[in-house]
This record gives C-alpha cells, sequence and structure tokens, in this order.
C-alpha cells in the first residue's frame, strides 16, 4: 500500500463528494507535516477554496472529517490555517510495512520490454596516464547515476570512451622511445598505466628543459621574453618530433602503430584493475581511435554542404556566431582531428549502434562550453537526436594543497588513493576494536569495503554540481554523515537479527494490524516508505546525493530509537517482532540505497 497514492485518491473523491469538483490527483499537494506541529502528511487546501467557497480552515475540516469517517487511512487530523494536518493510522502504518517487508525491491522499478534506453558515458580516460582523483569522482558520479537511472525502470547501457590517439598519447611514446631503454610493466613491476604516465611526465620534464635552454638563446640574439618563450616552444624538436608521430599515427605508419597498440595494451590492462577496485564497468567501450574518422568524414561533408569554412592555412572550422557563441576548430591545418571532430563521429556510431532514447554525458563543468558545441554541431549535421543530449555536469574535487596537474606528475593517483583509504580503514577499525573476533581474510575484506564505501560516501554525498573539497580523514569517521557510520548501523542491525535467529526468535512475515506502535517507531516506518519516492526524484535529478543523505538521515533516525528502544530484551513479543521486522526494513532499504550508489554493506564491524 502507498499512503500517499491513497491519500490522493480518497481527498479526490472527498471533493468530489462534498463540492462536486472534478481534480486529477496530481492536483492535490501532499506533503510532510512540519515537526512542531501534529500529522504526518499534510494536504495544501488553498487550491481547493475556489471549489469549496468557503474559508481555509472550514475546508481543511471538510477533507479531514471525510477522510476520518471514510477510510481507514487517518486517525485525527487538525487544519492550521489552509494546511491539513493528517495523522495517519498506526494499521495504516502496519499495512505498508507489511507492503514493504514482501517486496525484497522496495522502491526499486524493473525496466519492461517498451523501457527507455538510456547511454550514459563516463570515465573518458586518456591512455598516456593513470586514473587520478578526478576520475574517480567521474566513475562513482557515472555507475551511480547509471544504478539510479535502472532503478527507475530506464534500460541503460553504461559506455566509455577511451582517448586513445593524439598529441599526448605520442608524447608518452616518444619519451618512452628515447628515455625507456625497452622497460616494461613486467620488467618495473609497475602497473602499464603507471608507467605510461611516468614517460609523459619525463617529456614534459626535457620539453621544458629544452624551452628554456631555446628561449635564452632566443633572448639573448635579442628577442623579447615572451616572443623568444613562443618561438623555443614553436621550435623545440621533441615537440617538432611528437608532432611528425602523430601524422605518422594518421597515416598508418606501421612501426608507429605496432608501438601504440603494445603501449595501449599495457594501459588498458592498469585501467582493468583500477576499474575492478572502484567497483565499475561498462557494457560498451568506444575508442577514438576507431571514431575520431567518421567524425573527419562528417566535418568533411559539412565542409562541402557549406556548413563549415576552411581558413587560409587549411584548418576547418565552424562559425556559432549565429548562436551567441564564436568559431570553433574542428580540423587542424594538418588535417588532424580535435576531441570535438572525435565526439561528432562517436555520437553518429552510438546512435547507431544503439536505439538510444537519451544520451547522457557524465563529464566535468569545464567541458560545458565543448558539449553545448557538440549539440549544436550535431543539430546543425542533421542528426535529430542532436539537441536532446544531456551533459551531466559536476563539479572539480580537490584535496586541501589544491589542484592536481598530470604532466607535472603531481596528480592524487587512483590507486594510490584506494589503498591509503583501505589502509586507514584498516587502521580506524582496529582502533576502535572491532576486528577483535575476526580472522586475517575478513579484517581485509572488512577495510576494503570500509574503506572504499568511505571515499565512494564522501565524493557522492556532494550536490554533484558543485566544487568539492576531499578529505580523506573526515571521510572514514565512525561519527557524522560518512559511509562508515552508515555501514556500522547496518551491521548492528544485521547482528541484532543474527541474535534474534540463535535465540529462536520467531519474526513474523506479517505483522498483525493492531499492533502498538509508538509515534517514533511510525516516524521510522513513514522514513522507510520514502525511498521510493527518493529514488524517483534522484532519478528525475540525476542526483545520488539525495540517496546518500537520506541513507544518512535514516540511520540517524534509527539509531535514535536504538537508544531509546529495546529489542531483543522487549518482553512483549508482538512488540519485539514489530522491531525486528522494522530493522529488517531499515537495513534491507540501507542496502538497496546505498547499493545504488556503489557502495557494500559489512555484515559484520
Amino acid at each position: 500500500m502507498n499512503i500517499s497514492t491513497e491519500l490522493r485518491r480518497s481527498t479526490q473523491a472527498a471533493l468530489k463528494t462534498l463540492y462536486g469538483a472534478e481534480v486529477t490527483t496530481d492536483q492535490i499537494q501532499l506533503q510532510k507535516t512540519q515537526r512542531q506541529f501534529t500529522g504526518h502528511l499534510t494536504i495544501v487546501v488553498f487550491p481547493f477554496l475556489r471549489l469549496s467557497r468557503k474559508k481555509p480552515e472550514e475546508t481543511g475540516t471538510d477533507i479531514g472529517n471525510y477522510l476520518k469517517e471514510q477510510t481507514g487511512l487517518v486517525a485525527d487530523f487538525n487544519v492550521v490555517k489552509g494546511f491539513l494536518n493528517l495523522v495517519i493510522s498506526p494499521s495504516a502504518w502496519i499495512s505498508l510495512l507489511n507492503d514493504i517487508a514482501a517486496d525484497a525491491k522496495y522502491g526499486i522499478t524493473a525496466a519492461g520490454s517498451d523501457a527507455p534506453l538510456v547511454m550514459i558515458e563516463y570515465s573518458s580516460p586518456n591512455t598516456n596516464k593513470p586514473l587520478h582523483l578526478g576520475h574517480v569522482r567521474n566513475n562513482l558520479l557515472g555507475w551511480a547515476v547509471s544504478q539510479i537511472a535502472e532503478a527507475c525502470g530506464n534500460k541503460v547501457v553504461k559506455t566509455n570512451i577511451v582517448n586513445d590517439r593524439g598529441i599526448h598519447i605520442c608524447k608518452s611514446m616518444l619519451a618512452w622511445l628515447k628515455y625507456g631503454n625497452g622497460e616494461t610493466p613486467d620488467t618495473s613491476g609497475k602497473k602499464g598505466d603507471h608507467l605510461i604516465g611516468d614517460y609523459y611526465v619525463a617529456f614534459d620534464k626535457h620539453y621544458r628543459a629544452e624551452v628554456a635552454e631555446l628561449t635564452e638563446k632566443f633572448t639573448a640574439e635579442g628577442m623579447d621574453a615572451e616572443s623568444a618563450k613562443a618561438r623555443a616552444e614553436k621550435e623545440s624538436p621533441l615537440m617538432q618530433e611528437a608532432r611528425a608521430m602523430l601524422l605518422k599515427w594518421e597515416q598508418g605508419d606501421k612501426e608507429v602503430r605496432d608501438l601504440w597498440q603494445k603501449m595501449n595494451a599495457w594501459v588498458y590492462a592498469g585501467f582493468d584493475e583500477t576499474y575492478k577496485a572502484l567497483g565499475v564497468s561498462f557494457d560498451k567501450i568506444y575508442y577514438e581511435s576507431d571514431t575520431y574518422l567518421q567524425g573527419k568524414s562528417l566535418v568533411e561533408r559539412g565542409l562541402e554542404e557549406g556548413l563549415f569554412f576552411r581558413k587560409e592555412d587549411g584548418s576547418v572550422w565552424a562559425d556559432l556566431s549565429g548562436d551567441g557563441l564564436d568559431e570553433k576548430l574542428l580540423l587542424r591545418a594538418d588535417g588532424t582531428s580535435v576531441y570535438m571532430t572525435q565526439d561528432i563521429g562517436t555520437a553518429k556510431m552510438r546512435y547507431e549502434d544503439f536505439p538510444i532514447d537519451r544520451m547522457i554525458y557524465v563529464v566535468g563543468n569545464e567541458q560545458n562550453y565543448h558539449f553545448q558545441v557538440l549539440s549544436i554541431l550535431l543539430d546543425r549535421l542533421g542528426f535529430k537526436w542532436g539537441k536532446d543530449l544531456m551533459h551531466f555536469s559536476y563539479g572539480m574535487v580537490e584535496l586541501p594543497n589544491g589542484k592536481m596537474k598530470s604532466r607535472e606528475g603531481t596528480v592524487v593517483d587512483a590507486d594510490d588513493l584506494i589503498a591509503g583509504m583501505i589502509a586507514e580503514a584498516r587502521a580506524t577499525v582496529d582502533a576502535a576494536g572491532k576486528f577483535d573476533d575476526m580472522d586475517e581474510a575478513e579484517k581485509q575484506e572488512v577495510s576494503r569495503i570500509v574503506g572504499m564505501g568511505a571515499l565512494k560516501y564522501f565524493l557522492l554525498k556532494v550536490d554533484p554540481r558543485k566544487n568539492m573539497l576531499f578529505n580523506p580523514e573526515e571521510s572514514i569517521d565512525f561519527n557524522g554523515n560518512t559511509g562508515p557510520f552508515i555501514q556500522y548501523t547496518y551491521a548492528r542491525i544485521r547482528s541484532i537479527l543474527r541474535k534474534a535467529v540463535a535465540q529462536g526468535i520467531d519474526v513474523p512475515a506479517t505483522l498483525p494490524a493492531d499492533t502498538e506502535i509508538s509515534l517514533k517507531e511510525e516516524e521510522i516506518i513513514q522514513h522507510v516508505s520514502d525511498f521510493a519516492t527518493v529514488v524517483r526524484d534522484a532519478g528525475n535529478t540525476f542526483s545520488p546525493s539525495g540517496i546518500a543523505n537520506y541513507c544518512y538521515e535514516l540511520v540517524k533516525e534509527y539509531n535514535q530509537f536504538y537508544h531509546d528502544f529495546t529489542i531483543l530484551k522487549e518482553t512483549d513479543q508482538n512488540k519485539r517482532a514489530f522491531r525486528l521486522v522494522l530493522s529488517a526494513q531499515v537495513a534491507k532499504v540501507v542496502k538497496l540505497g546505498m547499493g545504488l550508489l556503489g557502495i557494500e554493506m559489512p555484515e559484520r564491524m
């Protein structure tokens, strides 16, 4: 039973009976009663005054009396101005709890055969460096948004576009050829993505030194400092070699392509380890090396049709001044493509591969302009779905010591972060004395679950649109709005349920309608029942933070209940049975909610 749905239907009937008025259930505003007033749910009466032609208090009283007399839902009511506060009957709460208990996937909607297909892109790594903290937030948001979309009844395809070509890839390849001495992941003992990342940093180190030396030379010849540096960057032999390698790659040079495939394979193996540790995966992976040619073909078609224009240096551009923007580069003067070209080709391939109803790109807010342009260009090229693309724009994540820079080797590496969080969890749980009766294997598993839960929850509880500061120490606290606090409450409930079984206490599948419950227990049932609405709202707003904070508020309420009420030691068998059923449903909903965020729940802590 859905109490809100039933109340709307009954209110609809009340308005018909009392005032002869026809209204839809959508027109009936129902909200939680504010804490300072008595009641569980409140109906906003003001919209019905034109129907009743009475004062707000009189209209509220009419409707309240009807609901109390004609339904078994309302035990009492009060009217405050234009707000009808309803006290839901205990039997209705028990009926609702029984329904929740009978539904193992309460709040989750399975996709039907005609469900819309949503494709969600996230991760989008470059194959010249390992994943870092920014990628971690991206992957966790992408995974959570995908899980939530699926829980709202959509079919979902999780996809990744790997940026496996371009000048940045050639920089790592060239540095490896020059300074690598044949080093491999096996000979170095490093993950492949870390090894390649080291050579990306090495390229930049040598390039900077080369530019500094040339700048000094040109300055000595009489050039001003700014012009000298610009000339040095343009004439750097190392950068010229990298550009020449990119041209060879695009021309299909076998030697360059073989090296590229070998080094990318090292990186993919490394990425797979990180994705597994993060608990994310993909249904379909696209590669820029496959999609950029599609994009180039579309750009060339657009050039022929007069949609784009070529500058004197041979580069191809789109004039977006009519859309309130500027000119956008699509092909460089040497014919090589840019990210925009690749994304045009990728979009076309995806819509050819899948019957997509909605395409969502999970990409940081620094790319807002990019996706605004992509939508315009796809629409200009004649793809009817161009304007419907959605950019899930999220804020940047930083550490207390500031931003991260890949080229300088100062990134917060994802693998190091994961290992550090698990180690921190191990130390924190151990210090709290929660490992006393566990063997080493269980200690390691609980440390992993708690460490990853702390990381994921801290990154997902924040409104994704906001920039955020990640504090590892704060994230792993067992008090406050953290993943470990929620996990510990879940483990506590599971312990209570195990003890009940061990003591031979029967937990009924269905509670009798006349079970006596307190106001606090009614509030918790109401909070548990809100889960379905929270999931639906998160699906509409693409905001995992709503589910994260719901789970925190629920376990906070439960912990207060646990402190104030006895469970296993309750002598009244009916009350004890009710509290065990209630506890089990809190645990179930918390596990479902945290599961949508990709967070595991430990059975013991």
